[in-house]
């Protein structure tokens, strides 16, 4: 592993309909727009599906590096995540996600050990101890003649 802190970064553009295109180094561009709830298109990834998305994937990868260290042996480690967006007090937020882990291990693996892997797992997982951090925003506004392509 490498020293910390570790620095990630996307670029994201989009026009005043459609979609976001989201790009990052070496990966794939993935298609943005809002969910059908908030008068997007069904089939598209949102942000909000992809914040649950990122909840499910931390906790399976988190869960393999503990299994790991602990020489814990298992086949599969499955999750559904459910994501509760609510508006509190006049603030929209996730107010709630739900694991549904389904753990499966060989014969002579422990059940119990599982359990508290999994439940390790769901306390350190970046992505969730992650979500109350602040936010800072660095913006800037460029004027464009409406010749100019976006």
């Amino acid at each position: 592993m490498q020293d910390y802190p570790h620095i990630y970064h996307v670029d994201a553009a989009g026009g005043p309909e459609g979609e976001v295109r989201t790009t990052g180094a070496e990966l794939p561009p993935i298609a943005v727009t809002s969910p059908p709830e908030f008068g997007g298109p069904e089939g598209c990834w949102s942000p909000e599906t992809l914040l649950v998305a990122a909840v499910a994937d931390c906790f399976i990868l988190t869960f393999r590096a503990i299994a790991r260290a602990s020489r814990y042996e298992w086949r599969e480690l499955a999750c559904t995540v459910e994501g509760t967006l609510d508006r509190i007090d006049g603030v929209t937020r996730f107010t709630e996600f739900r694991i549904r882990a389904h753990l499966k291990v060989p014969e002579h693996s422990a059940v119990e050990k599982g359990q508290r892997l999994m439940q390790k797992s769901e306390a350190v997982c970046l992505v969730t101890r992650s979500l109350s951090a602040g936010v800072q925003l660095e913006a800037r506004v460029e004027q464009v003649a409406a010749n100019q392509a976006a």
